[in-house]
């Protein structure tokens, strides 16, 4: 890990390095994602078959394209029955959590005769892409599905990629049938994305694409982006551990490790008032790469977005903390509910040293996707929100109107809109 002194030239180089792992910056897969993106809008089912054939050697068809209710009850049987109770329990809570953020329409009348409201609907058909490459994530399944359910999307499309036998991870199917959600298909990468995006024979479209993906799959949201909604375009993940003289140091050190072990390009910072924690902290993760089964992952990550930074004090750790933006916030702090109130920018907050991040990554409720990149300064976690949209109620009677005629035309005919003005006025003609 890299440790400096903190001040204004080190933060700043820290958040340059941060900013590498942008998919902004890899534009050698741009090309490639369009015109993966474009075959398949044009030559919809034959291209998904070709490219589901060379990228994950599977000989798709439309016959077996869509996962069947016999293969997730076949997942299902083939899971230990104590993880399938603990994936119903987490599922439990992030539907309990996410209910929370329900919202209510509203509407305003006025004796005068106005009726002005907002409508809030669920998006009808939304698209959910599950990683299935090097390693499958049940969790990101039932947190990107559920609160899709909690906000009463009528039809949820999950897609993920197949092995060669053209098998789906059975903790995912196990995820899945959680969820209650039965529309699967075996495709992924950019070519899934495009095929919710524009539709093909087997794979309806979608209005909004969310999950998580490799570069292809960030890439080719991006690219569809506008065609269809998107959730974001999430980056690799990062974790930022803020702390003072209390902290113990093997709590942060295994935590800065839970987030760097993800892939090479994967981020974990400490921030702290301390040079004792810092020094210890630096000494456990040694101790912990001994034994770490994926060392070659790791190393790479800290080596590369691996930060210690020391403060003067705990105002300059928070100011540098906001700067960063980070994905996951930990405080431990002696008083970590204080110091929370100095946070401006994170995209999840820990509190104390039994709320580790993998806590939210799995089973507390809220959403772990979560913005990355510094994003977390103008994006939010994913929430029910996300799969709503809203619209506006105006009405209006014709003495309410009249009150108020002439000051519409005198404000459209101001933009030199004489079509607009001409709209109220004709309502009112002698």
């Amino acid at each position: 890990m890299k440790r400096y002194v903190l001040n204004e030239e080190n933060k700043v180089n820290l958040l340059n390095d941060l900013v590498k792992r942008s998919t902004s910056n890899y534009p050698e897969y741009e090309k490639i994602v369009a015109d993966i993106c474009e075959n398949v809008k044009e030559n919809k089912d034959a291209a998904l078959f070709e490219y589901t054939k060379k990228f994950d050697k599977f000989d798709i068809n439309k016959d077996n394209i869509k996962v069947t209710e016999e293969e997730i009850e076949e997942a299902v049987a083939e899971l230990d029955p104590e993880l399938y109770a603990i994936m119903e329990e987490a599922a439990e809570n992030i539907k309990d959590f996410h209910k929370k953020q329900l919202r209510n329409s509203f509407f305003d009348t006025t004796q005068e005769g106005t009726f002005l409201g907002q409508r809030i609907t669920a998006i009808e058909k939304v698209g959910v892409y599950v990683p299935g490459g090097k390693a499958a994530y049940p969790s990101s399944t039932l947190m990107n599905i559920i609160p899709a359910l909690v906000a009463g999307c009528e039809r949820i499309i999950m897609v993920t990629p197949p092995n060669a036998e053209g098998k789906v991870s059975p903790t995912t199917l196990a995820a899945a049938k959680i969820c209650g959600v039965k529309e699967i298909y075996k495709v992924g990468g950019a070519q899934a994305i495009a095929a919710l995006a524009y539709g093909t024979e087997s794979i309806p479209k979608v209005y909004k694409i969310v999950g998580p993906g490799n570069i292809f799959v960030a890439l080719a949201k991006r690219y569809v982006y506008g065609h269809v909604s998107i959730d974001s375009i999430a980056g690799p993940s990062e974790i930022l551990v803020l702390t003072d003289e209390t902290a113990n140091p093997r709590y942060v050190a295994a935590d800065l490790m839970s987030q760097c072990e993800h892939d090479e390009m994967a981020s974990g910072i400490l921030i702290t008032t301390s040079e004792e924690v810092a020094n210890a902290v630096e000494k456990e993760v040694e101790g912990f790469m001994l034994t770490a089964p994926r060392k070659e992952i790791l190393q790479k990550s800290l080596d590369n977005f691996g930060f210690i930074l020391i403060a003067k004090d705990m105002k300059e750790a928070v100011d540098a903390a906001n700067d960063i933006a980070s994905e996951h916030l930990e405080i431990l702090t002696k008083n970590p509910i204080e110091t929370m109130g100095m946070i401006k920018n994170a995209g999840a907050i820990f509190l104390g040293e039994y709320s580790s991040e993998p806590l939210g990554d799995y089973f507390a409720g809220p959403n772990h996707v979560l913005p990355t990149n510094g994003t977390a300064k103008f994006f939010s976690p994913l929430s029910v929100d996300d799969f709503i949209k809203k619209s506006s109620v105006i009405c209006y009677s014709k003495e309410a109107l009249e009150k108020r005629h002439e000051k519409i035309e005198k404000f459209a005919k101001s933009e030199g809109l004489f079509a607009h003005a001409n709209s109220i006025a004709v309502r009112f003609e002698k």
